[in-house]
């Protein structure tokens, strides 16, 4: 029995032990239910069995061993950042300034340029990381810092050096000059578990070293809208202001994760019980790379990944929703080499299984440009197994996007949905150049095509895989899908191409 179940079993029994206490028996019969009481008078103590409190206490005895393995590599960070103060008392802008002139406010009030910055500090956490200085933590602790503090548990303070920041996954590294500190265990963030217990270590509130417990509410928590690259540990530890860049560990006293934000009701600001953390495994991976040459490069496919809803599925023909569909392949990028094509689904990243598009975005981005992956697809429903060349990913991949239509378009009712053939005019206008398809000029509020995600400018390319050119090869199209189906259509908006799948209702 390893350490987590042990714990989990003395817990329950110790549990058992107290409430009903030694000597004490549980019965299974239909008969009404006996009150158990510790001693023969219902108002005295009651009495508590010496195996209940030692079960007890070795529960305890677990979050205190782990707390006293993290907390000496816990460290709290100070940043500091100056900044300028605008329209204050005796600012250039003040039209006292005017009467009474600059001698009389440098006399009062000293000069004026200084008088109008302050320094803005704030405090957050960092987990150390080796005995040589290097310390993690958020990016969002240290970024715009012009100066950053680090004090350790004797009270020294040491000025850090950022060594990188990564703003995608919201890491950063910093150093301070010190020798023989006691570096955190990181464990694998990979192997842990739903329900499973942890402890968060970090300062919050200007608590210093202050330790908190909790369970894994969840794992793979992303569209959190936190970072780019999100794959978040879920706990229900309490994090406050100044916990970010702390520890979540086990009970072993392993970091499994750097805890990052948490969830609050707008006003609030405190903790509600949702609390993420970044998980070790990608934190490190982050770090490598910060601490090697200072920057994060990424792998890249260079193709557009899309979620596989119900809908989309039934529309496609699919078995499941597993996999990542490909919306659009970059021309001439390492996908499109390798020959993937637009509508396959990938279903594996280098032999791992592959459930969703934010996985294969993480798998890839972990990935060494210049490397070579096997990706699984599925085509026509035929499975089948590619080797890609990976590519750097690219520093920014931006979207464009049109904004006028057209004037004239034919209306779906079922639908909600209007379209017009694209003319040299609107192609140019909407940056299409000489793609073909038909235009959305409008989508009813309320409507399947808005339910779909459909906008106003759309490209229709395809219906159910068979393209499209003018809006009466799209309403024959349309006509085509019956009462009962779903009807999958590719739609390019701006240079990227995704599947949109509506669902018509029985």
């Amino acid at each position: 029995m390893n350490r987590k179940s042990r714990v989990a079993w003395l817990v329950t029994a110790a549990l058992i032990m107290v409430f009903v206490g030694e000597g004490a028996f549980i019965s299974t019969s239909v008969a009404a239910p006996q009150q158990i009481h510790g001693s023969a008078g219902g108002n005295e103590t009651p009495v508590v069995s010496p195996q209940g409190k030692e079960l007890l206490n070795q529960f305890s005895i677990a979050f205190e061993s782990a707390a006293a393995k993290v907390n000496p590599s816990v460290v709290p960070i100070l940043s500091e950042q100056v900044s300028q103060v605008t329209n204050s008392f005796g600012s250039p802008s003040d039209p006292l300034r005017d009467f009474f002139g600059d001698e009389f406010f440098k006399r009062f009030y000293g000069n004026s340029q200084s008088d109008r910055k302050q320094v803005v500090h704030a405090l957050g956490s960092g987990v150390i990381v080796s005995d040589d200085g290097y310390i993690l933590t958020n990016n969002h602790v240290v970024d715009g810092a012009d100066k950053v503090t680090v004090i350790l548990q004797d009270k020294k303070k040491y000025t850090a050096k950022i060594v990188g920041r990564d703003p995608q996954t919201d890491v950063a590294v910093i150093k301070i000059d010190a020798k023989n500190l006691k570096g955190a265990s990181l464990g694998n963030s990979d192997q842990v578990r739903v329900g499973q217990w942890v402890i968060a270590v970090g300062n919050p509130f200007q608590l210093m070293h202050t330790v908190t417990a909790g369970i894994i509410s969840a794992k793979g928590r992303s569209s959190v809208n936190l970072a780019d690259y999100e794959d978040f540990i879920q706990t229900d530890a309490s994090i406050n202001p100044g916990n970010s860049g702390g520890a979540l560990a086990d009970l072993d006293g392993n970091v499994i994760g750097i805890n990052t934000a948490i969830y609050s009701p707008a006003g609030t600001g405190g903790n509600v019980g949702i609390g993420f953390a970044v998980p070790i495994n990608m934190a490190k991976s982050v770090m490598h790379q910060l601490i090697a040459k200072g920057s994060v490069t990424r792998g890249y496919l260079g193709l557009l990944p899309q979620d596989i809803d119900d809908a989309l599925a039934k529309a496609l023909t699919l078995k499941d929703t597993e996999g990542s569909l490909v919306g659009d392949v970059t021309a001439g990028g390492p996908a499109d080499k390798a020959g993937i094509r637009r509508g396959d689904v990938i279903t594996s990243f280098r032999g791992e299984k592959v459930e969703n598009s934010v996985q294969l975005r993480n798998l890839v981005a972990e990935a060494e440009p210049g490397s070579t992956a096997k990706v699984g697809l599925l085509r026509d429903g035929k499975a089948s197994e590619v080797s890609v060349d990976l590519g750097e990913r690219p520093k920014n991949i931006a979207d464009a996007s049109g904004s006028k239509s057209g004037p004239e378009s034919s209306t779906s009712e079922r639908f909600g949905l209007s379209v017009q053939d694209i003319t040299p005019e609107i192609a140019r206008a909407l940056g299409f150049g000489d793609d073909h398809g038909v235009v959305v000029v409008d989508v009813k509020t309320l409507s399947i095509a808005e339910s779909a995600g459909l906008q106003k400018n759309d490209l229709i390319k395809e219906v159910n895989r068979n393209q499209v050119h003018t809006v009466s090869e799209f309403n024959q199209a349309m006509k085509r899908v019956g009462k009962d189906n779903s009807v999958a259509l590719l739609v390019r908006r701006g240079n990227n191409t995704f599947f949109v799948a509506l669902q018509l209702a029985s």
